[in-house]
Order: structure tokens, then C-alpha cells, then sequence
């Protein structure tokens, strides 16, 4: 057996199970459709329950909601609709009293339009907030056509412009998301003396860390040149290599957590879109020179699109891509000495469950704790989005368009009605693409039981967003306290994985099976005891050969299966079930 790495020294960030809140969709305590910080804390009760260390927030901050609070507009104020300042010191002091910690969205690679930052920086060349933000003079055609500074296309509508004209000064700015996000130039100190103090006035309020929105992307290569041509079609090209993995990141990263991190005890995990290389990935998180504690990679929730395609493009994936992924996330930061974060689903994410899974009523359950188990059996810090838990899936395909509020997905279905408005079918296979990615599945409202509105909010108010039409019989008052709902397995899989905490967190990994397109297993193992994980990611029952794997099971201690058999082959030919899973100790 290999011997244990520096990987396996404890912390507590790296032991803790977090849950996910997308505030305007949690509960609703006033009445307004949209949920608020005081329903957060009415339901901390039912997260301590689950089993839940940590509660994350999605952006909770002053903002005109442009793009759900990622563009916000004063970072030390609570937007209205959710509450105020004093209501997250209240939420704070009872997730105290539960031994339990919040950690708020940090969202700093750009603000809103809005915020007095960018107004001042706007509002004339000489203000000395000008070079706070990154602005460029305008290109001309021969013709005398004004142009963007560069043929950078917005990330969330690319055949938009990442360059956003300002009239009062005849210049652009860069706006990698949307026009109404500028992004702060973070070349300027001042710039990253303004984040570090926003960071102090959370941490003294005492927010335990950060999420950090795709926080690769502060540092930019400063000459802005063209990027290449990758689809003749569209003027405007996807610049990733320009403005990810920046030349200074980890510089600002590092400085970050030397100036402010490292004088709180705090727990940091950085989204990091664009595919960040093994070797960066490592030096964000090595546990001893990394700047960060992890980071959120997309190998997962991008298995299944085209490479280099729109998102909303589908790909056939199976069991080996599965494999693969997890194998090379385990296997890199145990030898690197880094950190996981372990997650299926997020805001950003359609439900994993309809997503990995066969979500109809009858297999619906199955699936969810299917991808429980997946969850469970890793090396990482956990993180559960709200309603996963309960296998919450995604809206009926049939939902008219006007049911979709997020920005991207309007922006899409725009650019596609007006791409392929003469081809039906086209349009059709593009309106079935998007909702099948949809950010829109996983932002819902909260479904707490079969009444009104799910019991988001009152009966007679209109929800912010359309509850899932299955909520009177998907839900959690359903659920808890039924033995055999997805609620209660993943309380079992969560008591199993703190009773084998060192195992499952520190514990060696070895992928057993490489080539089947059903079957995804691995054992994790450390001196005195083994596991293995089991599971058939297909419909149709499969046999699995234990032989030959270095692996005899002595007893298997949790299945997805109502009643699992438990005496199941411990050698030889395995039978696995539709979409069933297994985890047993191994002799």
C-alpha cells in the first residue's frame, strides 16, 4: 500500500460538508416571492440535521440584478430583498450556535455598473477612480467606423461584444459578462486594497471564507491583443487565452491571503472556469505554498458537451468519462499535495440528477442517491446544492421560454430565434439543448412541501421564478423523516463518510475499472482499512468481475437499492442492478 502524502493533513475545511444556497430561491418570510436572509436562518434547524458544517450564499450584496447579484453595487450592504446587515448578524450568531459557519460569494473579477467605483471611473478621464476599471479608446475601419478595441466576445453571449462603449468619454470598457459588469482592472493597488478591506469587513463580521467567483480571471495579459479566429462566423471571438490564468493571478492570489487570509481562519475555494492547467491547478492549492484551499473544477459538469462547442451542445458521455475525471482530479491532488471540492450541482449547473441519471418518477430516487454515493466515496471537502438532497430535477422540457429568467439563457435563445428562424427544426433541437443546460433547472424555488408554492412562499404571492410542477410530491416534508427517501440516504451516506472520516478524506485512491461504459469503481484504502465504491451508471443490470482486482469484499454497508442485499457477490461476478451503487469494506 502507498504511502500516505502531505495530502493527509487535517483541517477543518477540508472536513466539512457545505450547502449551497441560492438566496432568492431558499424560502420567502415576507412575503415578496423571493426568498430572504431571515428564511435562511428559519431553516438552519433542517441543515444541521442533514449534517451540513457550512453554509455557502450566493451573492447577497446591494446589486440591480442584472445577472442574479453578480453585479453588485456596494459589497458591505444587503440588497433590500433579501434583508439587511443585522439579519446576517443574526444568521451568523445561530449557525454559531450550531457549531456551524457561513462563507459568502466573493465576487471581484468585476462590479455592477452601478457601483460608485465605476460611476466615478466613468464619469471622466481625470478621476482618479479612471484607472480602476479597464478602458480603451476605439478602433476605426478605414472607413471611419468605430469598432471595439478588440474582437473579444462576451462569456455569456458570444456574439456580443466584451467591449461595452461609453459615450461620455468616447471610450470602452471591458465587460467580460455583460455590459452591465464592468471588471476592475487589478493592476491598480488601489483596487486590491479596496478588495482586501471588503474581505476584513466580512471576516470581522465573521464569515468564516469565500467562494470566489471565477476568480482566474482578475489577472489579464495587458497588451489585449486580438484573439484568434476560431469561428469564421461570428465577429467576435471567445479570448480565454488572454484573460484566464492571467500572468499575475496567483501574485494577486498569494498577496490576498498574506494581507488579509492568513489573519483569520478561513477556508477559501476559487471558481475557475477555462480549464486551468494541472500544473496552475497545483499551485492554487498546494497545501504549502498555494494561495487558496481549492478550487471547484469543471471537468465534471462539462462531461457532457463538445469540447470547444457552446455549452447547450450535447455530448454522449458513459461511465469511462466519469472515471476519468474523477481518477485525474483524486490522483492530482494527492500527489501534488493539494485539495478537492467534491459537487455534482450548483447554481451554474442543471440538476445532476436529470443531468447524470434517469430522472423519471420511477428510477428518480435511485439516481439521486446513485450520484450520492459518487459524492460520498470521494477525497474532498462536499458540497450539496439546495435540493439536492431531495433529488430535485429539472422543469418539464414543455416550459415556454417566458418561464426562463436567467441572462444567459435569454441571451441564447435570442442569438437562436434570430440564427434559425427560417429552419423549425434547428430552432426546435436548439430550444431542447438549452433546456437540458439551463441554468434556469437548478434556480427554482426551494420545494419544502406540497402546499401553495412549494411552501416557498405564501399562498396568493407570485414566486420570483416558476415552481417545478412536481413539487406536491417531490418535496421535503415528503421526505424527511421516510426511511427510504433520498433526504434520509444522504444522512446515512454523510454519518458513513464522518464514522470513516480519515479513510474517506485522506485515504489512498486506485480507479479498478477503466474500460466499461456502465460500471465507474475505485478503492480507498490507508493502512487497516479499504474501501471500494461500486456503481452502474446505466438503466440496464450489469455484471461486474471483482477477480483479479486485488479487492475480496468482506461486508458491503450502504446501497441505493430500497432493502439492498447485502450478501451480494463479494468475488467474482457482480450483478448491479439499473443505476445501482454500492460501497463495501474490503478484506
Amino acid at each position: 500500500m502507498a504511502q500516505l502524502s502531505p495530502h493527509s493533513k487535517p483541517a477543518w475545511w477540508k472536513e466539512v460538508v457545505v450547502y449551497q444556497i441560492y438566496p432568492a430561491s431558499f424560502n420567502d418570510t415576507n412575503g415578496d416571492g423571493c426568498g430572504d436572509v431571515p428564511g435562511i436562518t428559519a431553516k438552519l434547524d433542517y441543515l444541521k440535521d442533514l449534517g451540513v458544517d457550512v453554509v455557502w450564499l450566493s451573492p447577497i450584496y446591494k446589486s440591480p440584478h442584472v445577472d442574479m447579484g453578480y453585479d453588485i453595487s456596494d459589497y458591505e450592504t444587503i440588497d433590500p430583498r433579501y434583508g439587511s446587515l443585522d439579519d446576517v448578524d443574526t444568521l451568523i450568531a445561530e449557525l454559531g450556535k450550531r457549531d456551524m459557519k457561513l462563507i459568502m460569494d466573493l465576487v471581484v473579477n468585476h462590479t455592477s455598473d452601478q457601483h460608485h467605483w465605476f460611476l466615478e471611473s466613468r464619469s471622466s478621464t481625470t478621476n482618479p477612480k479612471r484607472d480602476w476599471y479597464i478602458w480603451k479608446p476605439p478602433r476605426y475601419d478605414a472607413d471611419g467606423t468605430r469598432r471595439p478595441p478588440t474582437n473579444w466576445a462576451q462569456i455569456l453571449d458570444n456574439a456580443e461584444s466584451a467591449w461595452t462603449y461609453d459615450e461620455v468619454t468616447d471610450s470602452y470598457f471591458l465587460s467580460l459578462f455583460t455590459p452591465a459588469q464592468p471588471d476592475l482592472n487589478w493592476e491598480n493597488p488601489a483596487v486590491r486594497a479596496a478588495v482586501h478591506d471588503v474581505l476584513r469587513f466580512w471576516l470581522k463580521r465573521g464569515v468564516s471564507g469565500f467562494r470566489m467567483d471565477v476568480i482566474n480571471l482578475i489577472s489579464k495579459i495587458q497588451t489585449y491583443p486580438d484573439a484568434p479566429i476560431k469561428d469564421p462566423e461570428s465577429t467576435y471571438q471567445m479570448a480565454d487565452a488572454f484573460f484566464a490564468q492571467g500572468p499575475r493571478l496567483r501574485e494577486f492570489l498569494t498577496d490576498m491571503r498574506r494581507e488579509v487570509l492568513d489573519h483569520f481562519d478561513t477556508m477559501t475555494v476559487g471558481e475557475m472556469p477555462f480549464e486551468p492547467s494541472d500544473e496552475d491547478i497545483i499551485s492554487y492549492v498546494n497545501g504549502d505554498t498555494g494561495p487558496l484551499n481549492m478550487i471547484f473544477p469543471f471537468d465534471l459538469v462539462t462531461i457532457d458537451g463538445v469540447p470547444g462547442a457552446s455549452k447547450f451542445t450535447p455530448f454522449s458521455w458513459d461511465a469511462r468519462h466519469i472515471g476519468r475525471v474523477i481518477n485525474r482530479l483524486q490522483k492530482l491532488m494527492f500527489d501534488g499535495n493539494g485539495w478537492n471540492s467534491v459537487f455534482c450541482e450548483n447554481h451554474d449547473n442543471p440538476r445532476s440528477v436529470t443531468r447524470y441519471t434517469d430522472d423519471s418518477d420511477e428510477t428518480r430516487e435511485r439516481g439521486a442517491k446513485l450520484l450520492a454515493l459518487m459524492a460520498v466515496g470521494q477525497s474532498g471537502t462536499l458540497y450539496i446544492y439546495q435540493g439536492q438532497e431531495l433529488g430535485l430535477r429539472n422543469f418539464s422540457a414543455d416550459w415556454p421560454m417566458e418561464e426562463y429568467k436567467d441572462i444567459e439563457s435569454i441571451k441564447y435563445w435570442e442569438w437562436a430565434k434570430s440564427t434559425f428562424a427560417n429552419d423549425p427544426a434547428k430552432l426546435e433541437e436548439m430550444r431542447l439543448g438549452l433546456w437540458a443546460k439551463a441554468r434556469d433547472n437548478s434556480r427554482t424555488p426551494m420545494q419544502w412541501d406540497g402546499s401553495a408554492n412549494a411552501g416557498f412562499c405564501p399562498e396568493g404571492v407570485t414566486p420570483w421564478m416558476r415552481v417545478n410542477d412536481d413539487y406536491q410530491t417531490v418535496n421535503a416534508a415528503a421526505q424527511v423523516g421516510r426511511s427510504d427517501s433520498v433526504h434520509a440516504f444522504w444522512k446515512q451516506a454523510l454519518k458513513l463518510r464522518n464514522q470513516h472520516e480519515d479513510l474517506v478524506l485522506y485515504g489512498n485512491f486506485d480507479l479498478l475499472e477503466r474500460n466499461s461504459k456502465e460500471v465507474v469503481a475505485w478503492r480507498r484504502s490507508m493502512p487497516g482499512e479499504e474501501w471500494v465504491v461500486v456503481m452502474n451508471f446505466s438503466g440496464k443490470a450489469v455484471t461486474w468481475d471483482l477477480s483479479g482486482r486485488g479487492v475480496e469484499i468482506a461486508e458491503w454497508v450502504l446501497g441505493n437499492y430500497d432493502g439492498y442485499d447485502r450478501e451480494k457477490a463479494k468475488s467474482g461476478l457482480l450483478l448491479l442492478l439499473p443505476w445501482e451503487g454500492l460501497i463495501g469494506t474490503s478484506t
